[in-house]
């Protein structure tokens, strides 16, 4: 459109010419993964990610990220956790993406759990930490006590809840009308789980019921206890504020040496950093 054609139009019709809006950049994930025995005499966690290498499956069913820790007080913790493994992976091959994302991995979980309950037959079992990433927005479940960390613009949150003794008598507290945080604490058996996937009774799975909308920036790590039990918040964050997931996994696998502790549990934990 010329100067004229532009002077000479109507002063109600717009003399500026609308541009085709650009494509909106899509949020990517950089991944990273770190694993040590500790002092235990064998490796007893699991993790998985599926569709981490494959771009156009990963935009068609999304990115699942998986830690499962075995547990060593009973029997053949690493069975356990690979076979809870094994179900959530299949489960998440399966789900009707157009359907309730949050109720489908719910199920999931308690059929994972079914699955080690019939493996072992009682006998062992694991916890979980697992998330998808889908159009995103991120679902999770967790069952015992692996965490999920989300780093956002420099404040480190705990993203689940533990199912342990202390925690249940804190809720216990709060239905009771107490907010007293120290519910709990004074129990000697307060770290022991009320919830593990293998138990014959599952009934209680931590997850979102709507998803969290990502940010462009946001970092985060799911890990068993062996990192999360080890390592202090404040070194979590500082971790996780390094430039890539390579080095954040190696600045955990530091700190974690540097706690010394001589009965090191197994440690797992994997890093998501989105971004655009």
């Amino acid at each position: 459109m010329s100067a004229m054609d532009a002077h000479a139009m109507p002063a109600s019709a717009p003399a500026v010419q609308k541009l085709s809006a650009l494509p909106r950049r899509l949020i990517s994930y950089r991944i990273g993964n770190l694993q040590g025995i500790g002092a235990r005499e064998r490796q007893e966690d699991s993790f998985a990610f599926t569709n981490a290498l494959d771009v156009t499956d990963m935009k068609r069913m999304g990115l699942l990220a998986i830690v499962a820790d075995g547990m060593g007080g009973m029997r053949d913790g690493k069975a356990a956790s690979e076979t809870a493994i094994a179900s959530l992976r299949a489960s998440f091959q399966a789900m009707d993406r157009q359907g309730n994302l949050a109720m489908q991995l719910s199920d999931s979980v308690l059929r994972a759990g079914e699955s080690v309950f019939r493996a072992l037959g009682g006998d062992g079992g694991s916890t979980l930490v697992e998330c998808i990433f889908y159009e995103e927005q991120l679902w999770f479940a967790s069952v015992g006590d692996s965490y999920l960390y989300l780093l956002r613009d420099g404040q480190l949150l705990r993203m689940n809840r533990e199912h342990n003794v202390m925690t249940e008598r804190y809720l216990d507290a709060i239905r009771q009308g107490s907010m007293d945080p120290a519910q709990g604490r004074e129990e000697p058996e307060k770290a022991a789980l009320t919830q593990f996937l293998g138990m014959d009774a599952l009934d209680d799975v931590d997850c979102l019921r709507r998803p969290l909308r990502l940010h462009d920036g946001d970092v985060f790590l799911l890990c068993s206890d062996g990192v999360g039990g080890a390592v202090p918040e404040a070194r979590v964050r500082e971790c996780l504020s390094l430039r890539t997931p390579e080095e954040m996994c190696a600045a955990l696998e530091r700190a974690v040496a540097e706690a010394e502790n001589p009965y090191q549990d197994n440690y797992t934990a994997l890093i998501i950093q989105c971004g655009r």
